[in-house]
């Protein structure tokens, strides 16, 4: 199964520098993707999700263009060839 991964500007220092990151992994959920992730660049974990486990407040991940707050969280789901985007949210005004 393939697996893209975007990574934001921030998070890159993590990530060896890279702004994409390819996996082959098995994954039928986020968290599963994500725990492959976290596999190869353990140092993203923590700046994604808390200690419960639950995405941190100021991160929005989307599978596709779904943001994964307005799906099932953590649990939803993903497909074979399946892009998934680690966005700072974004405040103003």
């Amino acid at each position: 199964m393939a697996i893209r991964f975007l990574i934001p500007t921030y998070l890159r220092t993590y990530a060896e520098g890279r702004s994409e990151v390819a996996l082959n992994a098995t994954a039928e959920t986020v968290n599963d993707a994500l725990a492959a992730l976290w596999e190869v660049y353990p140092g993203l974990r923590d700046r994604i999700v808390t200690e419960q486990n639950e995405v941190r407040q100021y991160i929005n991940i989307f599978v596709g263009a779904e943001n994964i707050r307005d799906c099932k969280g953590l649990a939803t789901g993903v497909k074979d060839g399946a892009e998934i985007t680690i966005m700072p949210s974004v405040a103003g005004g």
